[in-house]
């Protein structure tokens, strides 16, 4: 039998609030679309498309890049295949190890605005770009984009050129086909652009983004839509006001059995970062938003966690409780190169009944050694959070094991028994 025991490593070089700093991006950008994908034992994080440091229109562009963990720096792919030109507000998707860069919006000189209707299709292990998937049947952009067991992309509300719209649109990669899933009430709470949310077992849960009205005031509504296994387009929607669903541009991912919302701003606003309603540049939040589907809940993390972000179109994924956010716009709406991986463990609790009762493992955190009690013979691998394997032993009683060569962490320990 196998089991996972999550495990800290302290050091005061360690910073909650910042996380882990991984090498920069090639240049400052935002609005721009991020995956993960997992090539043979490496996990690579993705950035498309999206907009630089200058924020007007003619920033806006189709540069792609991936970064391996563990490496000093990022390379460059070749650009999204959109012969329409640069775009932002697109979405990224892994479904069993090829990427889908699905809508986002295009801008002219004019200041007029085109969603796109693209499905671009990255294979991780080419790298490169293989031909684009079928289009998108109605034009999309800052939509909420979520994966249903590993098969389906969900594509839900977001804005079609002129305004919100109700529409589930469903992207099955292995037919490279769409259908029409139940669409989202046609009420102005549950239509928005800039939303994000995550699929968890069969609901999928989406908070945030504004809504049509006066300069396209935040929804504070939390929604949820269960999804039938036996036929996946039919989807059964409901939403209640919530203060703490509040939030433009967040990003969002599923950790552990749990929804957690991160960064994103209160107030919404152009590409630019300047508030639709005339206030000004927007703050960056550095907050932490919890659901739990035991507990029906919304929490918010009271610490500081992460640094302000906003202006995200996918987060990272890189383990069961960690995170990468790359590029963005920080405090006063600079665009970001900065790329952070972010432990959670402490913030989405563990399950218990993923670590074996009779082993024990003191002191967690540990600064200098750790012990592992256990009264059955076991392989322990220690795993840092790469998955890269950073220490073994094995016996029974006490396995004690020297960490002051590694630095401070999240790391796992997978214990093997002989059963």
């Amino acid at each position: 039998m196998r089991f996972l025991i999550p495990f800290f490593l302290s050091s005061a070089a360690l910073s909650a609030q910042t996380g882990q700093t991984l090498p920069a991006l090639p240049e400052p950008v935002t609005n721009n679309a991020v995956t993960e994908a997992h090539v043979g034992d490496s996990v690579f994080i993705y950035s498309f498309a999206g907009l630089d440091a200058s924020k007007i229109w003619s920033g806006i562009h189709l540069k792609a890049w991936r970064y391996r963990l563990g490496d000093t720096t990022w390379q460059a792919l070749p650009p999204v295949p959109d012969p329409a030109g640069g775009k932002i507000a697109a979405a990224a998707s892994t479904v069993s190890g090829k990427i889908y860069v699905i809508g986002g919006y295009h801008v002219e000189a004019n200041g007029s605005e085109t969603s796109s209707r693209k499905v671009h299709r990255f294979d991780p292990v080419l790298n490169n770009w293989l031909s684009d998937g079928a289009d998108i049947p109605v034009a999309i952009d800052d939509q909420v984009q979520a994966v249903w067991r590993d098969s389906l992309i969900f594509v839900v509300s977001g804005w079609s050129n002129t305004t919100n719209v109700a529409n589930v649109q469903i992207y099955n990669p292995a037919t490279d086909s769409w259908v029409a899933g139940t669409p989202v009430p046609n009420l102005l709470n549950f239509k928005v652009f800039g939303g994000s949310g995550t699929i968890i077992g069969d609901t999928l849960y989406y908070a945030g983004g504004a809504r049509t009205g006066s300069a396209f005031p935040p929804t504070t509504f939390f929604r949820k839509g269960y999804i039938h296994p036996d036929n996946p387009s039919q989807i059964d929607w409901s939403g209640a006001t919530d203060p703490l669903a509040q939030g433009y541009r967040m990003g969002c991912v599923e950790l552990l059995g749990k929804a957690l919302w991160l960064g994103g701003s209160d107030v919404t606003y152009n590409y630019n970062g300047i508030a639709y309603n005339g206030s000004g540049g927007v703050p960056a939040l550095d907050r932490l938003t919890l659901y739990d589907p035991a507990t029906g809940a919304l929490t918010p993390f009271q610490n500081q966690v992460i640094a302000p972000t906003m202006d995200l179109r996918g987060v990272a994924k890189v383990s069961s409780s960690a995170v990468v956010l790359a590029g963005g716009m920080g405090p006063n709406q600079e665009v970001s190169d900065q790329v952070r991986l972010y432990e959670l463990a402490q913030v989405v609790p563990t399950q218990q009944a993923h670590v074996l009762p009779e082993n024990r493992v003191f002191p967690n955190p540990a600064s200098d050694f750790f012990t592992l009690q256990t009264p059955v013979w076991v392989q322990a691998d220690l795993f840092d959070a790469f998955g890269k394997l950073v220490g073994r032993a094995s016996g029974s009683g006490e396995l004690r094991f020297a960490v002051t060569h590694l630095p401070a962490g999240f790391y796992f320990l997978k214990t093997q028994t002989a059963g």
